[in-house]
């Protein structure tokens, strides 16, 4: 059986053949340390291999049909909406996810983007580096303050829990209320009504597309501001711009896109006022990479095995 990892994953080459070393021994293993320029490198890394891995590289199904043994997708990535699925289905090919590997880091990047908004970190660094003193600087503080919670998963939780260690009185919405002390369950108008600090941690899928957009946005608080570490066709990003601009919401921090970074010069948020932005970090620390490999490595050897786990 050969293992093709079509793209970087935030290991050493070394680190990932002692990991197909332990759960997949026997197994013949190529490693892509370098990004695919396009489709056509994709399959070409993907071709003549039974397993390949990618992280959040699309994976269109013009790969697939180039590489006809694939049999078994392990996905280093949570959410599987850049994978041809369809084409997985129709060819019998298993996929498999990594969700659990980025609730801590995703979690954090949450909490982490309310402060630096609330403190005007961006601005502070500028100020400083202009010559300046901290007029025009003055902040809030999470304590005390409504976090609506939309999305009541795993990272969603954590978050809540990251937020009441802040003080704040914690709101939720998902489809299914879930009984998680110092939470109150909610309708998303009285959510969206009722925060000041809102934070999406959704999947998406064609419920949760435009989820947020300009009715949405216009229930809020003019003085709150919203946090989207989820996916970014979640929100309508155009409609988020214009509520900035117009001071219908006081700012927002944004680390997805309807596309990896980098972004287009014209895309709205770029120009938009109050927003802090990040290149999709998400995920990104040492310690979630090392785990998100890991359990990658693992949903092989369950696949081998013939008991497939984490699958989509």
């Amino acid at each position: 059986m050969k293992i093709s990892i079509i793209e970087p994953l935030g290991i050493t080459e070394e680190e990932a053949a002692k990991l197909q070393a332990e759960y997949a021994p026997g197994c013949e293993l190529a490693y892509h340390n370098t990004k695919p320029a396009d489709a056509g490198e994709k399959a070409a890394r993907a071709k003549g291999a039974d397993i390949v891995m990618l992280a959040n590289t699309p994976l269109p199904a013009s790969v697939l049909e180039a590489a006809p043994s694939v049999k078994f997708l392990s996905v280093a990535f949570t959410g599987v909406d850049h994978v041809a699925m369809d084409a997985c289905h129709e060819k019998g090919i298993t996929v498999s996810n990594c969700s659990g590997y980025a609730n801590e880091a995703v979690s954090e990047l949450a909490i982490g983007m309310a402060i630096a908004l609330y403190r005007k970190l961006a601005a502070c660094d500028a100020a400083v580096r202009g010559g300046k003193d901290r007029t025009g600087l003055l902040g809030l503080e999470l304590s005390g303050k409504t976090f609506g919670v939309i999305g009541a998963g795993t990272i969603g939780q954590k978050t809540m829990a990251l937020a009441k260690a802040f003080g704040c009185h914690v709101l939720a919405y998902s489809r299914h209320k879930k009984d998680i002390p110092g939470v109150t369950f909610v309708t998303m108008d009285e959510l969206l009504a009722a925060s000041d600090i809102i934070s999406l941690h959704v999947p998406l899928t064609d419920a949760t597309r435009g989820l947020i957009g300009a009715e949405e946005l216009g229930r809020m608080k003019t003085s709150a501001i919203l946090i989207n570490t989820a996916r970014g066709p979640v929100v309508d990003s155009a409609a988020l711009a214009d509520a900035l601009d117009e001071g219908r919401l006081a700012g927002a921090a944004v680390d997805v896109f309807e596309h990896e970074p980098p972004i287009e010069a014209s895309h709205a948020l770029l120009h938009a006022k109050n927003i802090l932005l990040a290149p999709h970090i998400g995920f990104a620390t040492k310690e979630a990479l090392q785990k998100r490999a890991v359990i990658a490595f693992q949903n092989i050897a369950a696949y081998l095995k013939g008991t497939p786990q984490n699958v989509m």
